[in-house]
């Protein structure tokens, strides 16, 4: 299945479904459900060149905040 157009974006979010996160079809956006139950949209056609490194770092603060 193809997350997004940007690779780095739909490697990040293949390792996170491996991890135990939700992938779920949206209207307009695809959207990751943390263990935590917490959302994450993925964007499909990043227009920033920063897409890819805000995604991860929005995930990495999810899965950290389920740790407190």
């Amino acid at each position: 299945m193809k997350y997004s157009k940007d690779e780095r974006i739909a490697a990040t979010v293949k390792a996170l479904v491996a991890q135990g996160w939700r992938h779920v079809c949206g209207r307009k956006h695809g959207k990751l459900i943390a263990p935590n139950g917490r959302k994450l949209a993925i964007p499909g056609t990043p227009s920033d060149w920063r897409a890819s490194m805000n995604f991860k770092r929005d995930a990495r603060r999810i899965t950290l905040s389920e740790l407190t």
